[in-house]
C-alpha cells in the first residue's frame, strides 16, 4: 500500500515531530509541508506523533483515509 500524504495547515502547529521521524517526507516551517516520499510505516509512525492530529494518510490506490 502507498500512502498519499495531507497536511491539515489550520491544525498544524508546527510542532516538528513529523520531520523529526521522517524528514526525507516533511519539513516544517511555519507549518508542515509534504516534500518526498518516506516508507509507509514511517510515514504513519509520522502521523501518529502529530500533536496537533494534523497529518491525514490516505491508501493511493483505493483513495480510502487510513489515518486518522
Amino acid at each position: 500500500m502507498t500512502y498519499e500524504i495531507e497536511i491539515d495547515e489550520a491544525a498544524c502547529a508546527a510542532h516538528g515531530d513529523c520531520e523529526a521521524i521522517a524528514p526525507e517526507a516533511f519539513e516544517v516551517d511555519d507549518v508542515a509541508r509534504v516534500i518526498g516520499t518516506a516508507p509507509d510505516e514511517l510515514v504513519m509512525e509520522a502521523a501518529k506523533a502529530c500533536p496537533s492530529v494534523a497529518i491525514r494518510l490516505v491508501d493511493a490506490s483505493s483513495g480510502r483515509q487510513v489515518y486518522p
